[in-house]
C-alpha cells in the first residue's frame, strides 16, 4: 500500500490580529504600525500572502508569530495591506515564494522551541519539499519560512488527511 504525500496547511497571520493592527493596535514592540506606499515588487502582505501592488498603502510593523514571549519567539518587520484582504488558507505555498532567494526555514516543536538541526538556508523552489520533509518528523510541530532579511513570511503546518474512502 502506497502512502499518501504529506499535505500542507499554509495560512496568513490571523485575521483578528491583522484587523487589530489596521485599526491602530500596537505591534510586537508596542508601537503603532507605520503607513507607507508600496514601492517596487518586494512588499508581501502576511495576511493574504500576496504581493502588495506598487502604489497601494501598506502597514510596516514588528511582528512576533508566537502567542507569548519566550527565548525563541523572534520578532521582525512585516508588511500588511492597509485595506482589508482575505486571509490566505491553502495546501500550497503562494507561487511567488519560489522567488525567495535565499529563504530561511526552521522547524519548531510543540513548545514553540526551534528544533536546531532543521534550520536551513535555501532557494525558494526547494521550500515545498523541505517543508514536507521537516513536517514528516515527529519532533516538528510546524515550520516557519523567513526571508533573507529574517522577515517572517508564513507558518506551515501538517494539513488534514483526506476525508472519505475509495
Amino acid at each position: 500500500m502506497k502512502s499518501l504525500p504529506l499535505r500542507l496547511a499554509v495560512r496568513g497571520i490571523p485575521t483578528a490580529h491583522a484587523q487589530a493592527l489596521r485599526q491602530g493596535g500596537p505591534d510586537a514592540n508596542g508601537q503603532l504600525p507605520l503607513r507607507a506606499v508600496a514601492q517596487g515588487p518586494g512588499n508581501p502582505c502576511r495576511h493574504c500572502l500576496q504581493l502588495i501592488r506598487e502604489g497601494d498603502e501598506k502597514l510596516v510593523l514588528a511582528y512576533r508569530p508566537f502567542d507569548h514571549a519566550q527565548p525563541y519567539a523572534e520578532t521582525g518587520p512585516i508588511f500588511l495591506h492597509a485595506a482589508d484582504c482575505p486571509r490566505y488558507d491553502a495546501e500550497a505555498l503562494p507561487a511567488w515564494f519560489a522567488h525567495l532567494s535565499p529563504a530561511l526555514v526552521r522547524g519548531y516543536n510543540a513548545a514553540d522551541w526551534i528544533v536546531y538541526e532543521t534550520g536551513q538556508v535555501l532557494d525558494g523552489p526547494a521550500l515545498d519539499a523541505t517543508c514536507r520533509t521537516l513536517l514528516a518528523r515527529e519532533d516538528v510541530a510546524y515550520v516557519h519560512i523567513r526571508s533573507k532579511f529574517n522577515c517572517f513570511q508564513a507558518r506551515v503546518e501538517r494539513g488534514l488527511a483526506p476525508q472519505g474512502g475509495a
